[in-house]
């Protein structure tokens, strides 16, 4: 997948009118994460239940590598919007979460055995969960397809 695909389409999602701000941010880094294969994806709604930030993206990686390479991401793409993070943690080391405090949206990404030990999950099992579009998971660019899927997931 290019670069090139992944700003196109993180920016249509930030500049999607049918998204307000800062959900368009929260499902644009959800987007980013799901295309980089992360798993267990939520967008939860914290503007009744807590005033930390209004959302909070959640999302595991298979390694730390991967959840390096996911907030990274997340990372350039902000940066291309504009948009420059407040505060980033656990990026300078190989670890198991990564924070990105965006101010209104807080994306986190985990190497998915740690967080069943933070378990935010649990922590804000009050919060409303945003429905993350199945086309945000996981998907090649027409032009970068091989075969004749009917989904188009040609993984080879």
């Amino acid at each position: 997948m290019s670069r090139e695909y992944v700003t196109k389409e993180v920016t249509e999602i930030y500049n999607d009118k049918n998204l307000e701000a800062p959900l368009n941010l929260a499902m644009a880094a959800a987007w980013i994460m799901g295309n980089f294969k992360g798993i267990n994806l939520k967008v939860l709604d914290l503007r009744k239940s807590s005033s930390i930030a209004d959302y909070f993206v959640l999302g595991s990686a298979g390694n730390p590598t991967q959840a390096a390479a996911m907030a990274e991401e997340i990372s350039h793409q902000m940066r291309l919007l504009g948009l420059e993070a407040i505060s980033k943690e656990g990026l300078k080391a190989s670890t198991d979460w990564i924070l990105l405090d965006y101010g209104d949206v807080i994306v986190h990404v985990f190497h998915e055995p740690a967080r069943l030990v933070y378990d935010l999950d649990s922590l804000y099992k009050n919060a409303i969960t945003i429905e993350i579009p199945e086309s945000y998971y996981f998907s090649t660019p027409e032009s970068e397809r091989r075969g004749g899927g009917d989904d188009g997931r040609n993984y080879f």
